[in-house]
């Protein structure tokens, strides 16, 4: 995975590391009430972006570190099957990730504890349950599986058996980590998600590749660093939670936890199918080494989205939390902050994709810069994507599971509709053009559904504040990279990107911040002051 970082907007939202429940209220000393929210939410700010610069630089090198071992078929079908785990293991875990975040956040926000344990242990048994029997079942079909995603036996062998051995650590990962998001502490899932799984990988697949230059190894290592960080996070939910008492689960408190996860489960899986579907149907009308640079593409096209997915998993127990006690209005006004925020903080990312493809694909080989359309029509679709903010995590959080699931479901459904009629015309454009469509219309929807349900909605006057440094960012990075050229791709995107972006976080801090934002800063200074 990976994720891309503005350092000069505010950042993301977060809540303070360590904070327990209700950590969101405090009021410190001499802060203007107003700005309380704000101050919460930029609190943990600074360790975010940490983690995800890690784990972006993490994944660029574990891209490339594939790419240039394996060549683009290999890199294709070591993406196609990691990325098939990843996104299975998103069914698997039986929609319990999400339950135990809800759950946790709701009973520490009205204070009780000892209702919270013994949940957390059987969703976490439920999910590592389905994922081992899952796992057992695409290690048995492991021929049909490499026919399905047309994985050619020289390259795939062992390919699909050494991608399976990590659902249920995927699985149990997610679900521990969730929990302790739950409690709105942010730093285990940025330690062991964002940052420790994809430089563990890079790290084990360093050591693995003395031994074996294969795909397979490239699987099995992914795996491999997703069993580190699930004994990480099952440590650091023990470390959390052990001293509060173990109730046991009141009568009919799983039927609903069963209820809550059961549309969890295929929509969690159809969510993640969004991102992959045009690339597992572009796999039967592509070349091996088509695939391999339309993977390239979308990888790279991710890059903007995984900061809008890191600001979802903060937000997402502050939204269950003001639900559940019915705080709507401060609800509706966090919500335009994190999503501005979020747009304006991927906004550099954005315009160096646009001003730089070719670059940004150089990376991963010169045989790659042919994506160069594909990825700008990805982007678009992203963008979008981005725009709307969490308003998929709202909807989750606030128990509207089932118009979740058939937002989904429809959204799936058009995907393969799309890319079963474009690919075959178009190769990897086509599948890129269903890509972007999907997203968009997936997501305008569910703004509909937030706004009918929860009556709130992301946007106000306030996004205009990002038009002008989006202006002058982008002409300073189209002059830097007229003046350096693709050719010197490593120094183009060095260059481009980082005076783009220094000249963007200039003009926004200088006339981009709101009031509310401008109190808020000065309130974490104080509060840095004052330690």
């Amino acid at each position: 995975m990976g994720v891309t970082e503005p350092p000069s907007p505010p950042g993301p939202p977060a809540a303070a590391s360590g904070t327990q429940a209700g950590a969101s209220q405090g009021d410190p000393a001499g802060t203007p009430p107003g700005a309380k929210d704000y101050i919460s939410i930029l609190s943990g700010t600074s360790q975010n972006i940490a983690g995800i610069v890690i784990a972006a630089l993490a994944t660029f090198a574990a891209n490339i570190l594939l790419t240039r071992t394996l060549g683009p078929e290999g890199f294709g079908v070591v993406t196609v099957l990691t990325q098939a785990a990843f996104v299975g293991s998103f069914a698997t875990r039986s929609g319990m990730d999400m339950a135990v975040l809800r759950d946790v956040a709701v009973e520490v926000g009205v204070g009780r504890f000892g209702a919270i344990r013994a949940p957390v242990g059987r969703a976490a048994a439920i999910a590592g349950a389905v994922s081992l029997v899952v796992a057992v079942v695409a290690i048995l079909a492991a021929n049909a599986v490499r026919a399905v995603f047309s994985v050619s036996d020289d390259i795939g062998r062992w390919t699909v058996e050494a991608a399976a051995v990590g659902l249920p650590f995927l699985a149990l990962a997610n679900v521990w980590l969730s929990a302790t998001r739950g409690l709105k502490i942010m730093r285990y899932t940025l330690y062991f998600f964002w940052a420790g799984q994809p430089v563990g990988w890079v790290i084990l697949m360093l050591a693995g590749f003395r031994l074996s230059e294969t795909a397979w190894m490239g699987a099995f290592t992914y795996s491999l660093s997703w069993a580190f960080a699930t004994v990480a996070a099952f440590l650091a939910w023990k470390r959390e939670s052990k001293s509060w008492p173990a109730e046991a689960m009141p009568p009919g408190a799983l039927a609903r936890l069963m209820r809550y996860a059961g549309p969890r489960a295929p929509a969690a899986l159809f969510s993640q199918l969004l991102f992959w579907t045009d690339l597992f149907v572009l796999t039967r009308y592509a070349t091996g080494a088509e695939v391999g640079i339309y993977s390239a593409a979308l990888r790279a096209g991710q890059i903007i989205v995984l900061f809008l997915t890191s600001v979802s998993l903060m937000f997402s127990p502050f939204v269950a939390d003001l639900h559940n006690r019915g705080e709507t209005e401060r609800l509706d006004r966090l919500f335009k902050a994190l999503t501005r925020w979020t747009i304006a903080a991927t906004l550099p990312a954005l315009l160096l994709l646009i001003v730089a493809p070719g670059s940004a694909l150089r990376i991963f080989g010169s045989d790659f810069a042919g994506g160069q359309t594909a990825l700008l029509i990805l982007i678009v679709g992203q963008f979008i994507n981005i725009a709307t903010g969490s308003v998929g995590f709202v909807l989750i959080m606030v128990g509207r599971t089932g118009w979740d699931l058939v937002v989904y479901a429809a959204s799936l459904a058009t995907n393969l509709a799309l890319a079963f009629w474009l690919c075959p015309r178009y190769g990897m454009v086509g599948a890129a053009l269903a890509n972007a469509i999907t997203f968009a219309l997936s997501k305008w929807a569910r703004l509909i559904l937030v706004s009918t349900f929860v009556h709130i909605q992301p946007y106000d006057r306030d996004y205009l504040r990002l038009l002008v440094p989006s202006t002058v960012g982008l002409a300073v990075m189209w002059l830097v990279h007229g003046a350096i050229g693709s050719e010197r791709y490593l120094v183009d995107l060095l260059a481009t990107g980082a005076l783009g972006t220094l000249a963007y976080g200039i003009v926004y801090a200088t006339v981009s911040l709101t009031p509310a934002e401008r109190r808020g800063l000065a309130g974490v200074r104080a509060r840095l002051a004052s330690r």
